[in-house]
């Protein structure tokens, strides 16, 4: 054979080796261990710091060596800790043999993705995007606290780790909506007296969970006739609520959100007293909301009198990769957002401010995602007044979850924008509160004028324009 039909072959072969061996994992929860030492990677001493250093520890079970992979895009992956909520990045974009790894808040560049591939024997090596160099134990150094660098790839040991799952992210929301379709208010009737409901659909009924005491619900077999459910999902209340809250009456919940994920159904809810920010957010989980049996999965979130935030609105968000995360928040500096592990359902890492607006006051956030935006609702102004209340829901969106969220004019909801769904009408003042069930169902309340004030039920349907922005 000619020469060059060797160099081709070779070349060929090369190329189909490197193609062949980049693994497509499923987006979860990892350990990352040296083949060469069997320590974990991990964050020193679990720092939250940007430029901490990535190092290698004996396991230990801490979250500061657990790794949330994520697809990004083609081959790539981001690795984020579970513990400070930051990425694996080769630093400063380094390309030398021997930069060194730390973490950093994940901005999306190449030097926080990684290639992912996976060896003849089991193992696999990480090849940053930016460098195109591996993930290495440098200088093959077994001691405890050994530092993570990069090197120029050679299959050693030392730049193989092993994987090992721990659990599985869920899936991103489903998208039934429909541009420019008809207003479509829902006909309602049965018991509607409600406040800051949330509206769930499970096997062929539908749920709705709002204010009131240990958590109410109401049920509807086609959405529109309701009827009382199970008076309270804790009727007694939970000893540990005042523990965060002590003047709490011991039984009155505010704002609950419900939504499944990744098998479970999770019920997120609020404990405070009117007008203070000394708060707590909690949740419980249950496989049927037909049981009726949910487990108590504790405090998620605490806010106290020191704090310039209120743990109250919790909303659970799933991003364009099925990954959770926790909106929540009202008036103080308004809406925050933080990522939620996807084996507890515990917040981790930074704490967001994604929306505020002044003494006017903001409060009870519902994010979707829907093509390529994620689309923040608000409730402004001021509920549980009657018909003397100012609530509207107003919006904006983003094409990153953490912001900035824009509204119609380009106005940032963290500088007082949003763009107006509902400010009521003649009848029903003070709409707000609301949730949205995948992206074509809203629910919220409003004050009846006609009754006296009384706070009901409104359900629609979410349309959409051609430019991607809601209306009823």
């Amino acid at each position: 054979m000619p020469a060059y039909k060797n160099v081709l072959c070779g070349l060929l072969w090369l190329l189909v080796c490197i193609s062949t061996n980049v693994v497509a994992l499923s987006n979860g929860v990892y350990t990352i261990t040296s083949k060469h030492s069997g320590k974990r990677v991990e964050v020193i001493n679990g720092a939250a710091d940007n430029g901490a250093n990535i190092q290698q520890w004996p396991a230990n079970g801490y979250d500061a060596q657990r790794w949330l992979i994520t697809h990004v895009e083609g081959d790539y992956y981001s690795l984020i800790n579970l513990s400070s909520g930051k990425a694996m990045e080769v630093y400063d974009f380094g390309t030398s043999d021997g930069a060194n790894v730390s973490q950093w808040e994940y901005l999306a560049n190449h030097t926080q993705q990684w290639q992912v591939k996976q060896e003849s024997n089991g193992y696999y090596s990480f090849i940053n995007r930016n460098s195109g160099k591996a993930l290495d134990l440098y200088n093959f150094n077994t001691a405890d606290g050994a530092n993570i660098a990069q090197w120029s790839y050679n299959g050693s040991d030392a730049q193989l780790w092993k994987l090992s799952q721990l659990g599985t992210t869920g899936q991103p929301g489903w998208d039934p909506s429909t541009i420019n379709g008809a207003t479509d208010h829902w006909s309602l009737s049965g018991n509607l007296v409600t406040h800051d409901p949330t509206l769930a659909y499970e096997n062929g009924r539908w749920w709705v969970f709002q204010t009131g005491p240990g958590i109410y619900s109401k049920y509807s077999t086609n959405g529109t006739q309701w009827s009382g459910g199970n008076g309270g999902i804790f009727p007694n209340g939970l000893s540990w609520w005042r523990q965060y809250v002590p003047d709490h009456d011991g039984e009155d919940v505010w704002a609950p959100d419900v939504k499944s994920y990744n098998g479970r159904t999770w019920m997120y809810y609020s404990i405070s007293t009117f007008g203070s920010n000394v708060s707590a957010i909690g949740l419980a989980s249950t496989t049927s909301i037909s049981s009726g049996s949910w487990r108590d999965d504790g405090l998620v979130v605490s806010s106290n009198s020191s704090q310039n935030f209120n743990a109250i609105d919790p909303d659970l968000v799933v991003d364009a990769d099925g990954n959770p995360w926790l909106a929540f928040g009202s008036f103080w500096s308004g809406i925050q957002l933080t990522r939620l592990n996807p084996l507890t359902m515990k917040p981790y890492g930074p704490q967001y401010n994604i929306a505020y607006r002044g003494n006017e006051g903001i409060e009870a956030p519902s994010i979707i995602y829907r093509r390529g935006y994620y689309y923040l609702f608000v409730s402004v102004g001021k509920c549980c007044q009657g018909t003397n209340s100012t609530y509207q829901i107003r919006y904006g969106r983003a094409t990153e979850i953490r912001g900035p969220y824009l509204d119609k004019n380009g106005h940032d909801l963290l500088s007082g924008g949003g763009s107006l769904l509902d400010g009521g009408n003649s009848q029903w003042i003070g709409p707000g509160g609301q949730d949205i069930l995948n992206t074509d169902v809203i629910v919220r309340h409003a004050y009846d004028a006609r009754d006296n004030g009384t706070s009901k039920l409104l359900i629609s349907i979410l349309n959409w324009d051609s430019n991607g922005w809601p209306r009823y």
